[in-house]
């Protein structure tokens, strides 16, 4: 794709394909598009690696919306839920390395985000979800820890704390009570109908809400032990909005 455009010396297209994961093939040529307007609004000749950078966090997130007003309780809220994640993925032996952490809004509903580099693997075991899941966690437990209260802004952590828990039971057979079983039904073999009991629906939410309790346990352990770093990293995002 980026055949397409002509590249400043020293634009390393693999610090950006690391910050790729998952992209299609229609949203690498949109990213390299992207990049060559902005270079293009800037009046440069050769696309370099920032616009590069702001072209993927585009397609990723969406526009950057600096003119969006946030109050200050808002902005320090995000500051906090964010270096939650970016503390959380940091410390834990499976968190994915941090590349990049942000207060500047984007997109429809981002108020900022934490972004990694996946290590590329095709399997993984159940410590190493619970990890993935404890990162995700990081932003709703350091606002518990440093606010004693709660926000809104858990909504798409929750949302992908609870499908993975709910895999982790009932499709990859990793929990000791429901078993080794897997009820993943691509084919619709089942008929939209259950293939297990009442009793066996019921432990398996319970089993759900109790890996996700634990999970936001050993998260909340690690933010208190390491809450200096994280008011550090929230105070420097509040300075500087954006840290690499």
């Amino acid at each position: 794709h980026s055949k397409k455009i002509k590249l400043a010396e020293g634009v390393d297209l693999g610090v950006i394909a690391k910050g790729t994961p998952g992209f299609s093939g229609a949203e690498l040529a949109n990213l390299i598009n992207e990049a060559a307007l902005l270079a293009a609004r800037k009046g440069i000749k050769a696309v370099t690696l920032a616009e590069m950078e702001e072209a993927r966090d585009k397609v990723r997130w969406g526009r950057e919306r600096r003119s969006m007003a946030l109050s200050e309780e808002d902005k320090l809220k995000t500051a906090y839920h964010e270096a939650g994640h970016a503390i959380a993925g940091w410390f834990l032996k499976y968190g994915h390395p941090l590349l990049k952490v942000t207060i500047i809004p984007r997109g429809v509903a981002a108020l900022g985000y934490a972004q990694y580099v996946p290590k590329e693997r095709y399997l993984a075991t159940i410590e190493q979800l619970i990890d993935g899941m404890c990162v995700t966690l990081g932003g709703r437990v350091a606002e518990d820890i440093i606010f004693n209260e709660i926000s809104t802004g858990a909504q798409n952590d929750l949302e992908r704390i609870t499908k993975m828990a709910y895999s982790m039971v009932t499709i990859y057979g990793m929990n000791e009570k429901v078993g080794n079983v897997s009820f993943h039904d691509p084919n619709n073999e089942y008929n939209f109908q259950k293939p297990y009991s009442n009793e066996t629906a019921q432990l398996i939410d319970k089993e759900v809400r109790t890996i996700i309790k634990n999970a936001y346990d050993k998260t909340k352990i690690l933010l208190l032990s390491k809450r200096h770093e994280l008011e550090i990293l929230a105070e420097e995002l509040l300075e500087k909005e954006i840290l690499h």
